[in-house]
């Protein structure tokens, strides 16, 4: 199959592209490096040092005899990623190519605005060049569990029945984003959808939970083959953010209550379920959403997990409750549905399985790379007084 992986410098970019690479895939790569610029710009980096993508290719190629394309550019750049959809005639094309970030779109108008054109009308260049030039390609593309937001009811997969005033339809479950960039993805899914309406597309939107660990067989190779951990304010997850915590010796920081829920998977689960939709995909005219997670936990249930998993190589650590910067529901009912990729065969792997070799033994490794002074939250969902951000900014500025 010729696949295609936008964003393959990024964290499951890079790990995509290498998984179907090892497995005799035609697989090339787009990126324009904007994560690496934002990490630049944040004063941030990630805590595994990563090559350059042209090193990664280049080991990658030494090491397995495999190789992977690189296509260098921006798919807001309509004449870019239509010569390379057009050159590569890609079977399948897994979206990974957006800012990932909730907290870097509430930074100021600028930022919120950057990653709506960034995300929205990337995609959107990508769907009108599968149309005039791949129509028969499959779109994977990369959601969020967080455009359905925390309801008060059960959670289907994209879609539910709805009865109203004596009349039934299947219609696309209410979203209810919980930032500017979850907001992108709800757009993103809308043009998807109207797309394979009207063109006779064929797409998957993965809503994925917060993905963890960074070790596949594949990184394992070479270590100038591993992909990124991110654990600052502006792109770590929770998880990573309490692993590095708890190495660095600082509080395990909770956001208010800490009984926010949201699913949990393995990155080597990400790889499982790209591919298995990848080989399973929908019929033309048709976006289906796939829910993509394997376990639930609060937060506070995460950091009692990484405690005990830390105490058990050698490492005291303490909880903490801080100030929380996100307007959000902090005690709430969650419960996704998540049966379709199980039907087609996922096989999952669980956090406590993993959680000390694939990544506090990692956090360990690379703890001298910690920058203790991007953990703790500078950016809030609530500012609205300019005193109130002329401060924020100057904190930034100073480095402090």
């Amino acid at each position: 199959m010729r696949i295609l992986v936008l964003g393959g410098d990024g964290y499951l970019g890079w790990a995509t592209a290498m998984y179907f690479s090892n497995r005799d895939h035609e697989v090339a790569v787009v990126d324009n490096f904007k994560r690496r610029l934002m990490h630049a710009e944040r004063g941030t980096d990630t805590l595994t040092p990563i090559a350059s993508l042209h090193k990664r290719v280049d080991a990658w190629q030494e090491v397995t005899g495999k190789q992977i394309d690189m296509f260098i550019g921006d798919i807001k750049d309509w004449f870019f990623i239509s010569k390379v959809i057009q050159d590569f005639q890609p079977e399948a094309i897994v979206h990974y190519g957006e800012i990932p970030s909730a907290p870097y779109s509430m930074i100021d108008v600028h930022h919120a605005v950057d990653v709506h054109e960034n995300n929205v009308n990337g995609t959107l260049n990508v769907l009108w060049a599968m149309h005039q030039f791949a129509p028969e390609a499959h779109l994977i593309k990369l959601g969020t569990m967080g455009e359905y937001g925390t309801p008060n009811v059960d959670i289907p997969e994209g879609y539910f029945e709805v009865e109203f005033r004596g009349r039934k339809d299947v219609l696309p479950f209410p979203k209810q984003p919980g930032s500017f960039y979850h907001l992108t993805k709800v757009h993103d899914s809308n043009n998807i959808m109207f797309a394979c309406k009207i063109w006779g597309l064929r797409a998957t939107d993965l809503n994925q939970g917060v993905v963890y660990g960074i070790e596949t067989p594949e990184s394992n190779l070479d270590d100038r083959l591993l992909t990124r951990f991110d654990y600052d304010e502006s792109f770590g997850t929770a998880l990573n953010r309490f692993c590095v915590q708890a190495v660095a010796g600082i509080p395990i920081t909770l956001f208010g209550k800490g009984q926010q829920t949201r699913g949990y998977l393995n990155i080597l689960d990400t790889l499982q379920c790209v591919d298995i939709t990848a080989h399973n995909p929908p019929a033309p005219g048709k976006m289906r959403v796939f829910n993509q997670w394997v376990e639930r936990f609060s937060v506070l249930d995460l950091a009692q997990h990484v405690k005990v998993a830390a105490e058990s190589v050698g490492i005291d650590v303490k909880i903490a409750h801080y100030e929380n910067p996100r307007v959000e529901a902090e005690v709430h009912y969650y419960n996704p549905d998540h049966n379709e990729l199980y039907d087609l065969g996922l096989k999952p792997h669980l956090l406590d399985d993993s959680l000390v070799e694939q990544v506090i033994n990692r956090v360990v490794q690379y703890k001298d790379r910690i920058v203790t002074d991007s953990i703790v939250p500078r950016i809030y969902w609530k500012k609205g007084d300019s005193d109130e951000y002329v401060a924020i900014t100057e904190y930034e500025e100073n480095g402090q």
